[in-house]
Formats: structure tokens, C-alpha cells, sequence
């Protein structure tokens, strides 16, 4: 296979796990970082590394630049893979079956972070045996090194495409078609308005027109008596009763003179 130029491609990086090692010496333990990292453009290019240093950054580091050197194209049809596969890797084991569109990738750890940087969208994944992220991982790009592409299969073995592709498979094939046409049939999306013109429209009024004030509170479109009271317009609003008016008694400045010797409750002192 011939090898991808990482240059050409718009890479994401995505790191799958972290683990720490440590090395018993006379002098104590050296601590030591291994990360396994996946880089994909999410169009059918993926590839997986390790990197090993003292710290987490630079493992990381060189497991994303050991992961562009070892790229590998997926053959996709629509949003899913070809035909189901089944590898193995070390005690791991990875079953990757097509979905129909809608259907999501059905998978988790590091199948989900390999698939999603391939470009699989819709994909059945099943992990048996060890759980081991290094093994899973390798055992899910093994698993996409051996898919075919059911056009070059059926030019090779000379026999129409029903014949060799999944129904699953040509149910995608035509949905990925029909999709393609009806994109290209459709007319250009008009130019959309920013969100607060598009809301002046949904109030009635002109994007440069001023706004209505609120019963209280003066609005954008305010006059002279906009202020704390003013009404639609600027008009000033009603009178907010006063505490006393609102209890039902006197206005404050109304209110009769207490006697010097009753108290705060209303009783006088009786001695």
C-alpha cells in the first residue's frame, strides 16, 4: 500500500489512553508516560501510535507524529463500511458489522476513537476478549485494513454489484446516491439575517426601527418621559402606590404623631 502524505490531509488528533510506568533503580523509581494516540480527517484516513517519554505532552508529541506516518485509506460506502469483519490482535477481539444510516457508531473506548477519526458514522462494533486499549485498538485497524471496496471487488471478480455487496451495503450505496442528487438538484439557501434582525422581524418591524418601551421601564424607543416610569413611547406610566398606600393607611407624610410615651408596638406603657 502506497504511503499517505500527512501534508495533504487536515489530521485531528485524539488520545485514547494515558498510562504511567515506572522503573525501580538504586536511587529511587523513574516515572514514565505512554500514550496511545489516533489521528483521522474524518473522510477515511486514520492511523494509530504509541508514544513513550518522561512527561505527558511529549508522549503524546511522538505518538501524533508516529500515527501521520502510518495512515491507512478505509474504504467507506456512504456513512458506513462495506461488509462486516471480524480480526483479532493479541487476546483482543473486534466485530464491526455496516449500519443503516441514523443508526450512530454502536461502539466504545477505543473502537468509538478509531472509527470516529476514519469517518464512520454509522457502524455495529463489538469488543471481545481483553479489554486492553492497545490491543483493541490495533485489533479495530486491523479490521479496516481488511475491508474491501465492493466496486473494485466486483470489476475483479467480473460480476455485478448485487451479487457481492450486502443488502445492507446497496441499501446505503443507493441512499448515499439519491442524497448526492437531491443536494445538487436543490436551489442555493438564501443569505440568512443575523439573529437580532430576524427577531425584529418576528415583532412586526423593520430592522432599523425603533423599539416599543415597556410599561416601566422606557425602551429603545423612549422620549423625553422615558425613565424608571415610562410607558410605550416614553409616556410616563402609573404611580407605584407608596408603602403606606398599599397597607391601607396614611401616606407617610399624612401619618399623626406618635405620643412620647407609647412604644414601637402601638400600647402604651401602664405602670
Amino acid at each position: 500500500m502506497p504511503r499517505i502524505d500527512p501534508s495533504t490531509l487536515t489530521l485531528e488528533e485524539k488520545v485514547v489512553s494515558i498510562n504511567r510506568v515506572a522503573k525501580v533503580v538504586k536511587g529511587g523509581r523513574r516515572f514514565g508516560f505512554s500514550a496511545v494516540v489516533v489521528v483521522g480527517d474524518g473522510a477515511g484516513h486514520v492511523g494509530v501510535a504509541m508514544g513513550k517519554a518522561r512527561d505527558v505532552p511529549e508522549a503524546i508529541r511522538k505518538g501524533t507524529e508516529a500515527a501521520k506516518k502510518c495512515l491507512i485509506k478505509v474504504p467507506l460506502v456512504g456513512t458506513t463500511i462495506p461488509h462486516a469483519v471480524f480480526t483479532k490482535f493479541g487476546a483482543a477481539k473486534v466485530l464491526l458489522k455496516p449500519a443503516l444510516p441514523g443508526t450512530g457508531v454502536i461502539a466504545g473506548g477505543g473502537v468509538r476513537a478509531v472509527l470516529e477519526a476514519a469517518g464512520v458514522r454509522d457502524v455495529l462494533a463489538k469488543s471481545l476478549g481483553s479489554a486492553n486499549s492497545v490491543n483493541v485498538v490495533q485489533a479495530t485497524i486491523v479490521a479496516l485494513r481488511q475491508l474491501k471496496d465492493v466496486q473494485v471487488e466486483a470489476e475483479k471478480r467480473g460480476k455485478p454489484l448485487a451479487q457481492i455487496a450486502p443488502k445492507r451495503t446497496l441499501e446505503a450505496i443507493a441512499l448515499a446516491a439519491k442524497q448526492a442528487e437531491l443536494a445538487a438538484a436543490a436551489p442555493p439557501e438564501p443569505a440568512r439575517l443575523p439573529a437580532a434582525q430576524e427577531r425584529g422581524f418576528e415583532r412586526g418591524r423593520q430592522p432599523g426601527e425603533p423599539g416599543r418601551g415597556g410599561r416601566r421601564r422606557g425602551g429603545p424607543g423612549g422620549g423625553p418621559g422615558g425613565g424608571p416610569g415610562g410607558g410605550p413611547g416614553g409616556r410616563p406610566g402609573p404611580r407605584r402606590p407608596e408603602r403606606g398606600d398599599r397597607r391601607g393607611g396614611p401616606p407617610p407624610g399624612n401619618r399623626p404623631p406618635r405620643p412620647a410615651n407609647t412604644p414601637q408596638g402601638g400600647k402604651p406603657n401602664v405602670r
